[in-house]
C-alpha cells in the first residue's frame, strides 16, 4: 500500500476516495524496455574555463580536455549544464550568454541554467530569463529547464514560483529526495523534479513515481557518480524517462578512477556522440558483472584481538 495521501493535496486521503496509488507499484511508473543510449549533459561549473584568453599555464597536462570549446568537441556534446552564481545578475546573464555563443559555434544545442539554491526572490529569475529572450532568442530557446534556484527548505521558504514556471520548466533538485517535498514544491509552481541516486534510490523512486502520476517531468542529475555507482545511476535515469538523457560529470573529474568498470562496460565511461552507451548493462540486479571487473583492493585491516 502506498504511503497516506498519496494521492491528494496533504494529509491522509479523505474516505471513499481512490488513490491513484491503489493497486500500484513502483514498476507501473517506470520505463520497462529501457534505451540503450542516453544524451549526456556535461557540468560547466563556476570557476571552468571558456575559451583560450582564460588560460594562465598552470592548467593540468593530463591528456583531457581544460577549455569548454575542446569538451565539446572531443566528447561530441550536445547538452551542457551552466552553474551560476544566483546573486550576481549581470554576471549570470553574460555566463549564460558566452556559454551559450560556444554551444551555437561547436553545435551543442541545449542549455540548464542552475542558480545553487541561492536566489531568494523570484523576479531576479524571471529578469534574467526575460533579458536573455529579449537579447539573445536563440540561446534563450536552448535554455531547456531551470534547476533549483531557490532554498531547498521549501516548507520555511515557500515562494510562490509560477513566475518561473510560466517562462521555463522549472526543476527542484535537492529537495526532490522525498515525495512530500515534490508535493508541495508542484502546489507551489515547480514543474519537474531532478532526480539523484545519492540522496537513497528508494527516495529517488518514490519521487519520480509520485512526479510521473501528477504529470511533472523528470530529471536525473549527478552528484559525480564514479566506479559502480555510475551504474544505478544511469539505468534511473534510463527507466524514469527524462525530459533528456542524463546529467553524467565522473569523466570530468576523475576518469582515471572508473578504469576497471570502463574496461566492462567502456560506454558508460566514456561520452562518444554526446552520449553515453548503456548496452553493455545485463544479467541480474543493476547489470554490474563485478566478476569481470579487474579491481586491486587494499589489504583488510588487522582485525583487532584485545
Amino acid at each position: 500500500m502506498p504511503p497516506p495521501g498519496w494521492g491528494s493535496g496533504s494529509g491522509s486521503m479523505p474516505a471513499g476516495r481512490r488513490s491513484v496509488f491503489q493497486e500500484k507499484y513502483p514498476a507501473d511508473f517506470l520505463t520497462a524496455h529501457r534505451p540503450d543510449t542516453l544524451l549526456a549533459w556535461h557540468l560547466v561549473g563556476g570557476l571552468d574555463l571558456l575559451e583560450k584568453s582564460e588560460l594562465t599555464g598552470d592548467e593540468p597536462a593530463d591528456g583531457y580536455p581544460v577549455l569548454l570549446e575542446d569538451w565539446i568537441r572531443n566528447d561530441g556534446l550536445k547538452c551542457l549544464k551552466v552553474k551560476l552564481r544566483g546573486n550576481d545578475a549581470n554576471w549570470d546573464l553574460a555566463r549564460l550568454t558566452k556559454v551559450g555563443a560556444i554551444a551555437v559555434a561547436n553545435h551543442a544545442d541545449w542549455l540548464s541554467a542552475d542558480f545553487n539554491c541561492t536566489v531568494t526572490e523570484t523576479d531576479y529569475v524571471t529578469a534574467i530569463l526575460d533579458r536573455l529572450r529579449d537579447e539573445q532568442p536563440r540561446i534563450y530557446g536552448m535554455v531547456l529547464y531551470v534547476e533549483q534556484p531557490f532554498p531547498y527548505e521549501l516548507e520555511k521558504h515557500p515562494l510562490d514560483v509560477h513566475s518561473v514556471s510560466a517562462r521555463k520548466p522549472l526543476f527542484l533538485d535537492e529537495s526532490a529526495h522525498d515525495w512530500q517535498m515534490v508535493r508541495l514544491g508542484r502546489e507551489l509552481g515547480w514543474s519537474g523534479v531532478a532526480l539523484k541516486t545519492c540522496k537513497t534510490q528508494t527516495g529517488a523512486l518514490l519521487s519520480a513515481c509520485w512526479a510521473r502520476a501528477h504529470g511533472m517531468s523528470l530529471m536525473v542529475q549527478d552528484l559525480t557518480n564514479p566506479m559502480l555507482a555510475q551504474i544505478p545511476h544511469v539505468l534511473l535515469a534510463a527507466h524514469s524517462g527524462t525530459i533528456m538523457g542524463v546529467e553524467t560529470n565522473a569523466m570530468q573529474f576523475y576518469p582515471e578512477a572508473s578504469r576497471a568498470e570502463a574496461a566492462v562496460h567502456p560506454g558508460l565511461y566514456r561520452r562518444r556522440a554526446g552520449k553515453i552507451d548503456l548496452s553493455t548493462l545485463s544479467g541480474p540486479g543493476f547489470g554490474y558483472r563485478m566478476a569481470e571487473m579487474k579491481r586491486e583492493l587494499p589489504e583488510p585491516a588487522a582485525r583487532f584481538s584485545g
